[in-house]
């Protein structure tokens, strides 16, 4: 007898759909099932006509936590999450202090105990005291953080020396670096040259030149030193050309995120400081460009870089575009923004579950428990009725942001169901039961 059995739905893997029942037994799939084979569970949920997918993982996010939880923390930010269907939440180190040291790391491991709604992997920050990693490799993070421009001194890698002598420390190493690719002297020279503070100034500071730059350095530099990366927030049409073109020279996997796939630069004029972030939003050219990559499979991973910041500081007048705070709420729409993209005919759901679920879970070092509706795996799963529709709106979002920049976008299709390790924790867009979210960390 299964604890739980899910019969009726459509299952979505990364490799195509089936009919199957799901069969679940302390907290993972125990069988999948042939349609209308007798078998018994102590809880059965009818989901005919519905589709199964894997709970989706956001593989970049700010969670706020330590320092600057007036923006969000680890409850507001899991209970975003859990409501769009990211049953795992890959938290970046960028908070207050960043997470530099294994100290750093227990202790915001410690932070979350019985506070987070879904599970959470902890990423660490590559600081210039690399003395520091073998004890952070030891807690095993789900990933390192090296940033190439806009940071302080003490975690900026800006020359392709600095980075190559970073990675070079991860050799023979089977963890995943994250790259936040720039070019800090394109940044500075920026900074000499305009100083009118338009939005034209901000553009002009992280051009699409610092991204393609950014990221054949990164590629290059993981080559030599035969290391894992992940290339972030790729959204121009050089950058995608130069993934094209380098990155079979490495272990590389590269992301973007649904704003670049949406707005362009010119939706500045009508949402403002609600879309400012880094890297700024490009021409309609490079938004088309991105989408033909996401379509053929360019694309490894969308993620959000769900950075959400109070309402107040984003209202604030600034003497400067490039000083509003950068960043935007994700985590609850995640699901919603792919599922548009499936009602355009860009990409099928089987894209969506690869892009966010089995991806994320092979890069990151959870491949073994997460991503993929399969016997043994985690039972984090989404019921999806294509039958009905959602609209997103400002007014059911619960990050401290506020406000979604998808306000009033319908999309046909609704999750009704979210559950975490075969527990039900969202029924119809609430959550139900207890925080039962747990740290997950790179597998060995």
């Amino acid at each position: 007898m299964f604890e739980t059995l899910i019969r009726g739905a459509i299952i979505v893997n990364a490799e195509g759909l089936e009919r199957r029942d799901v069969g679940i037994t302390e907290g993972r799939i125990a069988a999948l099932v042939q349609p209308g084979e007798t078998v018994s569970a102590r809880t059965t949920f009818d989901t005919s006509g519905a589709c199964l997918l894997p709970g989706l993982i956001d593989a970049h996010a700010h969670l706020r936590e330590p320092g600057l939880t007036h923006k969000e923390d680890f409850s507001s930010g899991t209970h975003a999450a859990a409501l769009g269907g990211v049953t795992t939440v890959l938290n970046m180190p960028t908070d207050d202090p960043w997470t530099a040291t294994a100290e750093q790391l227990a202790d915001k491991m410690a932070m979350t105990e019985a506070r987070i709604h879904v599970d959470v992997g902890l990423q660490t920050v590559v600081s210039r005291d690399l003395s520091l990693i073998p004890r952070l490799l030891d807690l095993a993070p789900v990933s390192f953080e090296l940033f190439t421009a806009d940071v302080p001194d003490d975690f900026l890698f800006a020359t392709s020396d600095a980075m190559a002598g970073a990675l070079n420390v991860f050799a023979g190493s089977d963890t995943l670096i994250g790259i936040s690719t720039g070019d800090q002297s394109i940044l500075t020279g920026s900074a000499t040259r305009d100083h009118s503070g338009t939005i034209a100034a901000f553009q002009a500071s992280r051009p699409p030149l610092a991204e393609a730059n950014g990221i054949a350095r990164a590629i290059i530099a993981a080559a030599s030193a035969e290391t894992r990366i992940h290339v972030r927030q790729i959204n121009s049409e050089v950058g995608v050309e130069t993934w094209s073109r380098l990155r079979g020279m490495a272990d590389a996997s590269v992301e973007t995120t649904p704003q670049n796939l949406f707005f362009t630069a010119r939706d500045y004029e009508t949402q403002g400081a609600n879309l400012k972030a880094s890297p700024p939003l490009r021409s309609p050219h490079d938004v088309d460009a991105l989408r033909a990559a996401l379509s053929t499979g360019l694309i490894d991973i969308v993620a959000t870089d769900h950075a959400p910041h109070s309402p107040a500081e984003k209202a604030a007048p600034h003497a400067a575009f490039a000083d509003i705070p950068g960043g935007m709420p994700g985590l609850q729409t995640l699901l919603q923004t792919m599922l548009k993209l499936v009602g355009e005919g860009l990409i099928t759901l089987p894209d969506v579950v690869r892009m966010c679920a089995s991806n994320p879970a092979e890069r990151f070092g959870l491949g073994r428990r997460k991503g993929r509706l399969a016997v043994g795996y985690d039972a984090d799963m989404l019921i999806l009725d294509p039958r009905q529709s959602s609209t997103i709106a400002n007014a059911d979002q619960v990050s401290r942001a506020g406000y979604t920049p998808f306000d009033g976008w319908t999309v046909q299709a609704r999750l009704t169901n979210v559950f975490l390790r075969g527990r039900e924790i969202v029924r119809e867009g609430k959550l139900i039961g207890p925080k039962i979210g747990t740290i997950v960390t790179r597998e060995s």
